[in-house]
């Protein structure tokens, strides 16, 4: 098991309710919730890693935490738009096979508010899009976190149907 858990985040209808101001209005949230399990690191899995430098991304989040975001997933392209089903993940899962020796026992988790980007959903924090990150939210991210701490085995592994790379 990594010693790390790794939280996959997007940011439109998560960091702030979609189609809003882009304030970062619920990202105090998220960092309360990682600032009490050190060995939470965050990845970028937002479109936003593709129009601005990571360091302009880590710039949104608190001072202390911003060496907690460490990095953001690969942009793959779909070849037709069936392969859009879960795109998100596969990027996440070729993100952690370039970091972890050993994905299938790697603590992960996604905050996303789109389902379709993630097939294995009981990694999968979902947010309402209207809402963005709530204390509803906050409270299943930490229930994940302890669960992955405490080594229990009652998170599904990714789905063996994917095709990471």
């Amino acid at each position: 098991m990594s010693k790390y858990s790794y939280i996959f985040m997007d940011f439109d209808g998560v960091t702030h309710p979609w189609g809003e101001a882009e304030d970062f209005r619920c990202l105090p949230t998220i960092e309360a919730v990682v600032r009490e399990f050190d060995e939470a690191r965050i990845v970028i899995a937002s479109d936003w890693r593709m129009l601005f430098s990571l360091s302009k991304l880590v710039a949104r989040f608190a001072a202390d935490i911003r060496s907690r975001v460490i990095g953001a997933t690969p942009h793959l392209i779909p070849k037709k738009g069936a392969e859009l089903h879960g795109l998100r993940e596969r990027e996440a899962m070729l993100w952690l096979s370039q970091h972890e020796a050993d994905i299938s026992t790697a603590a992960w988790c996604a905050l996303d508010d789109a389902p379709g980007n993630w097939l294995t959903r009981s990694r999968l924090i979902l947010t309402d899009f209207k809402r963005g990150f709530t204390d509803e939210d906050a409270a299943a991210l930490r229930r994940m976190l302890t669960a992955f701490r405490s080594g229990a085995p009652a998170i599904e592994p990714p789905r063996s149907a994917l095709r990471w790379a």
